[in-house]
């Protein structure tokens, strides 16, 4: 890989010839096209390209948050790169047929040291809405009462995620998640997270249940 501020023709961006043009972080990069291997991949080597494709899909969706709440950099590692390390050792259980299922208790939208969720909660409301709640615990350590909530919820059947973020604050202790009525019937995993109202600090996100959406 090489770093370049002009090339002949100024910075371009994908396939030309055998070299790859690309910007990333705000510098202009270049590599080489992969040489095509003739060598099988090997039973662990599938597997992990296995973990790797069901990590990436389930996170893709959600990568404004996660990509901005998880932690921050270190070294070349972003937050969405310390979010799909933490979800591959994480949260994945083994499928059939040598597929993966995402842990939905252990995953993580954020991971912060700000002081987390207590007692996080949820229950079908009315047509659409999910109801979730939580313990206020503004003053307690690094909570404040101004500290934004940010929730995500993922209908399994769907596939699909809907966010809230944000939605409320730590102080409310509770909120309703309207979801689109067509999510109605279907099963939803929902995660809940603070982040300060200047955004510098975030908590590690707590799961807060599954639920019929009503």
């Amino acid at each position: 890989m090489g770093s370049y501020r002009k090339g002949i023709l100024g910075p371009f961006r994908g396939k030309v010839g055998n070299v790859i043009g690309y910007s990333w972080r705000g510098k202009d990069l270049m590599r080489g096209l992969p040489k095509e291997s003739s060598v099988a991949a090997t039973e662990a080597q599938l597997e992990q390209r296995a973990k790797f494709s069901t990590v990436i899909k389930f996170l893709r969706p959600i990568k404004n948050i996660v990509g901005t709440y998880f932690g921050k950099e270190q070294g070349t590692k972003s937050p969405f790169n310390l979010a799909t390390g933490y979800h591959l050792k994480e949260a994945l259980l083994p499928g059939t047929d040598d597929t993966w299922l995402i842990d939905y208790p252990k995953v993580l939208i954020s991971r912060g040291v700000l002081r987390g969720v207590d007692n996080p909660a949820v229950a079908a409301g009315g047509a659409g809405e999910i109801n979730l709640s939580w313990t206020d615990n503004s003053g307690q350590g690094s909570a404040d009462a101004t500290d934004k909530m940010i929730a995500v919820v993922f209908c399994t059947e769907m596939a699909e995620f809907v966010e809230f973020n944000p939605q409320g604050t730590r102080a409310d202790g509770a909120a309703v998640l309207k979801v689109p009525l067509y999510l109605s019937g279907t099963l939803a995993e929902v995660w809940m997270t603070f982040v300060t109202e200047n955004g510098k600090q975030v908590a590690i996100s707590s799961y807060a249940g599954s639920v019929t959406v009503p």
